[in-house]
């Protein structure tokens, strides 16, 4: 056969399909939401003992696939709008999947054969702009006392995360970075370094000065940078003979042949020199990079064979000088002179615009790694864990907050708990009933109304609650809504429960354009396939 047959299906019977795809994905992801949500227990072929026990939305999108094509399409769409929300702002995965399911199962029972359908989708595309930028008026700017808050809501209620986080974005400051990673221990802790972080520490253990860290640590020091194999010490000679006759200590970061390093290494036993050799971080691109920021940031030269820099020409001018360097067995950090020279600003405001340009998510947390060594702290969080399992579990979800904490400095924050979109979905609720509209626009006030509502009413839900009582007593108060975790009443900020903006404008954005595109369908193809017993 020279052609690939195709399953076709139309009208009805193909939103149908799509609908009863949302209400799968949806069903298994929204348990999580909210402070007392449910965990996910996911078979997982690709984690240890095969078994993955989770609250966080994403990880349980993207575990699943379903049998039946068409629903399966629905389910990759729906992930689509949980992908883009988590890369933007990198969490509000959940409260996405919530929306779209909402838009998509209200607009398949509402719009009929009878209505303009594209007239409709048009509405909720305008509404959903118009709450974007009503919600964006209402943020206010987050402040240090509201880290531990933000943090301790996307980290599913846990204040001790939620405090550790907080640490640490205090500590790296307002352009530093802060990322997790798995610690070798039961314990959930998290480091903060003052300076430039290099993922490569020393050459030869022969260049350790202090052997109780087992660090090489050199203050007052210059730094060679280059990406030319130095396979000579006579070629680097130029620079060598001052830092020696000087008695100036010296870090050189670049590749070196074994001969190299071993005859420096040599000279720092038996003569006393003071100097560590360390190999450039990363590789291609990123390398010349991460190279030429820390020459920005030292105030020397990044040596380039790419550029058509010459070793025998080098002098001590091209060095850069740091204040301390700390080289251990697998990391390198540099603390720059204080002061931040015209060329760094420069440099920060460059890597910024780059960043607001760049759509891809590695791209942009590159670019962020960058801009955090050269004006701020690098904070990393290691999560432990009883086993691998609880790890697993609780790593997903201080990653989740730690994006979060992220998107509320550069945005703000609104009143969480769903009580924000919930206040949304009131206005339309209300406008609904307006002579003036058409019928198109009074069924896209019908869905916004439903949508907008969805995430509060699930938290709700989940907690075992009277979702009308409780939606009928929350009607007054601009900030007045329910502590699902506290049981009471009161102002959301005041009883911290406070979501990012960003987080929830690109939950609504993503989930408003998946939904729509489902309920603008009218034929679905796929490969065909046998899938009896559906």
């Amino acid at each position: 056969m020279d052609y690939t047959p195709k399953q076709l299906s139309f009208d009805a019977d193909a939103r149908h399909s799509l609908s009863e795809g949302i209400r799968k994905i949806s069903k298994a992801v929204k348990s999580t939401l909210g402070p007392r949500g449910k965990t996910v227990i996911i078979e997982s072929q690709h984690h240890t003992r095969g078994i993955t026990v989770t609250k966080d939305g994403v990880t349980v999108a993207k575990s699943i696939d379903l049998l039946h094509p068409i629903e399966n399409l629905a389910v990759r769409m729906v992930k689509e709008a949980a992908d883009r929300t988590a890369t933007t702002a990198g969490d509000g995965t959940t409260t996405a999947i919530v929306l779209t399911e909402a838009i998509a199962t209200r607009g398949m029972s509402l719009i009929n054969d009878d209505m303009n359908a594209t007239s409709v989708i048009r509405h909720i595309n305008t509404m959903s702009a118009a709450s974007i930028e009503r919600l964006t008026k209402r943020a206010r700017k987050v402040t240090a006392a509201r880290l531990k808050d933000v943090a301790a809501i996307s980290a599913n209620n846990d204040p001790v995360i939620g405090a550790i986080i907080a640490k640490a974005y205090k500590e790296v400051g307002e352009n530093g970075l802060v990322t997790v990673e798995k610690s070798m221990s039961e314990d959930t802790y998290c480091e903060v370094t003052d300076g430039i972080r290099v993922d490569r520490g020393y050459a030869n253990k022969l260049f350790v000065n202090n052997q109780k860290k087992d660090e090489c640590i050199l203050e007052d020091v210059y730094i060679f940078m280059s990406d030319h194999e130095i396979s000579n010490v006579l070629s680097v000679e130029s620079i060598l003979k001052p830092i020696i006759s000087g008695g100036h200590k010296l870090l050189i970061i670049a590749p070196c042949t074994g001969n190299v390093i071993n005859t420096l290494a040599a000279n720092v036993i038996k003569n006393g020199l003071k100097l560590c050799v360390i190999e450039p971080p990363q590789f291609g691109y990123k390398q010349h990079e991460l190279m030429s920021d820390i020459a920005v940031s030292v105030g020397g030269r990044f040596i380039s064979e790419s550029m058509g820099d010459d070793l025998s020409l080098l002098t001590m001018s091209d060095l850069g000088k740091a204040e301390k360097v700390i080289v251990s067995k697998d990391n390198t950090v540099i603390v720059r002179n204080e002061g931040t020279s015209e060329e760094v600003t420069e440099r920060v405001k460059e890597l910024w615009e780059a960043h607001d340009a760049s759509t891809k998510a590695s791209d942009r947390d590159f670019i962020k790694q960058r801009i955090a060594s050269l004006t701020g702290g690098i904070g990393i969080i290691y999560v432990g864990g009883n086993s691998d399992i609880e790890q697993k579990e609780t790593y997903d979800r201080v990653d989740d907050a730690v994006c979060a904490v992220r998107s509320a400095l550069e945005e703000g924050i609104l009143p969480g708990g769903g009580l924000a979109l919930w206040q949304e979905a009131s206005l339309y609720y209300a406008m609904q009933h307006e002579p003036s509209l058409s019928m198109e626009e009074r069924i896209a006030c019908a869905i916004m109304g439903h949508a907008l509502s969805a995430p509060l009413t699930q938290i709700l839900d989940n907690a075992g609650l009277d979702v009308e009582e409780i939606m009928f007593n929350i009607e007054d108060g601009e900030n007045y809504g329910y502590d699902v975790k506290g049981l009471r009443y009161g102002d959301m900020y005041k009883m911290g429960i406070i979501d990012p903006l960003k987080v929830t404008k690109n939950a609504l954005k993503n989930a408003v354009s998946v939904a729509t595109t489902i309920l603008g369908t009218n034929a679905v193809v796929t490969l065909a396939r046998a899938y009896e017993n559906e």
